[in-house]
Order: C-alpha cells, then sequence, then structure tokens
C-alpha cells in the first residue's frame, strides 16, 4: 500500500473531469506535489500543482515529462479518448486513435516512468480502465479497455520485482463532458476519486467504484450475452 501525503504525484489529462477531481483529493490528501497534464498548456495557482504538456501518443512527448519529472512517487494514467462509433461501420481512423491513446499511451507512461517509481522506491501506477472494459457495445472504446485492463494486469506482474503498486481502476459513469450525452445514473468526479485513492492507500490491485460495476465483475463467469451495454432511457 501508498499513502499518499507527502508524495509526489501525476495525473495525466489532470486539467478536467475525473482527472482534475483526483489532483484535488491527492493535494486533500497531503501530496507534497502534484504534476497534472493536459494536451496543451494550462495553469493552476495552486503552488503545489505543476502543469505540464502530455501528448500520450508521442513517444518524445512522454520522455520529455519523465524528463522533467524525475522525481515522481505515484503515476495516475488518466488520459483517455472517447470516439463514439460502431466498430463495421465507425472511422477507422478513429477506431486506431482510440487505441493509441488509451492502450498504447497508458503503455508509453508505464515504460517511460517505470525506472523513475523503482528509483524512488516503488511506489505505484494507477491505471484507469472502465466497466465498458466487460460490457459489448461501446465499440473502439469498450474495445480499447479491455485491452488496457489486460495491460495493466500483465504490467502488476512485470512491476512486481520492484515492488510498485499496480491498481486497475473500473468505473462505470461517471458525471463529466465525456459522458454527457447518456441519461444513465452517474456519479460525481469527486466521489470517484475518493473511492480510487482509498483503494491505493488500502493496498488494493484492482478498484471497483460503483455498484454497476461491482455487478459486471460478478456477471463475468455468466453467459457472455449478460456483457452488453445498458440501453440510455
Amino acid at each position: 500500500m501508498v499513502a499518499v501525503a507527502g508524495k509526489v504525484v501525476m495525473v495525466t489529462g489532470g486539467r478536467r473531469g475525473l482527472g482534475a477531481a483526483l489532483v484535488d483529493e491527492l493535494l486533500a490528501r497531503g501530496a507534497r506535489k502534484v504534476y497534472s497534464t493536459a494536451r496543451a498548456a494550462y495553469s493552476d495557482d495552486r503552488p503545489q500543482v505543476v502543469t505540464a504538456e502530455l501528448e500520450v501518443r508521442s513517444t518524445e512527448s512522454v520522455a520529455a515529462l519523465a524528463e522533467a519529472a524525475g522525481d515522481v512517487d505515484i503515476v495516475f494514467n488518466n488520459a483517455g479518448i472517447l470516439l463514439p462509433a460502431p466498430l463495421l461501420t465507425g472511422d477507422f481512423e478513429d477506431a486506431t486513435t482510440t487505441f493509441d491513446v488509451n492502450v498504447f499511451g497508458l503503455l508509453r507512461v508505464a515504460r517511460a516512468f517505470a525506472p523513475i517509481l523503482a528509483a524512488n522506491g516503488g511506489g505505484a501506477l494507477v491505471n484507469m480502465h472502465s466497466v465498458l472494459s466487460w460490457l459489448a457495445g461501446s465499440g473502439a472504446y469498450g474495445a480499447s479497455k479491455a485491452a488496457a485492463w489486460s495491460v495493466t494486469n500483465s504490467l502488476r506482474v512485470e512491476l512486481a520485482s520492484q515492488k510498485t503498486q499496480v491498481v486497475g481502476v473500473h468505473a462505470g459513469f461517471i458525471d463529466t463532458d465525456m459522458v454527457s450525452a447518456l441519461d444513465l445514473p452517474k456519479a460525481t468526479p469527486a466521489e470517484v476519486a475518493a473511492r480510487i485513492v482509498d483503494g491505493l492507500e488500502a493496498g488494493a490491485t484492482e478498484v471497483l467504484t460503483d455498484d454497476v460495476t461491482v455487478a459486471t465483475k460478478a456477471a463475468l463467469s455468466g453467459p457472455v450475452e449478460g456483457l452488453t451495454f445498458p440501453t440510455a432511457h
């Protein structure tokens, strides 16, 4: 388990939504410094927050951030993209972009920061997945989150020897711009952020942030036909 107080933390995609809520929660729990990234430069008046540009699709951009943030103890791989479209008829470039951000972007960050975490004592790597990792019907997004789940589980094995806690987070529907069009019950970003950090500090390897995620995980042992994205109402 890794306590946040006194630690240096990085949150990718920290400018808004769940990322911004994670930055707030980490500061509230005593993080010494939080690197918060976005694709474009922005400012934050809080002295503990260091903003940085990051394009997770670029190995060079990730490497530059790792060079500048060698004091990081905990990494939150939160940056992601949602481009809704069916797999068969949607724009194929959108599907490849989705995988490049949600899967390979996560892996680029993990590869760049794993040596830093090792040098700083092990720390933690927290990767954001989704309930849609397990539910059919959300196109390339769900497929990318399923791949990210697999990547996280393998990274947990590969990073065990350096004592890095690897946490996979599965969240249902969070009240952010990304899913604003979905007429479904949603948790607030602050609620989800608190549950994620609770799990990290408790030593969890997987965090299920809400009831729908818990129920879906339990349904994985049942018929695959039961694992379908819920219809909005």
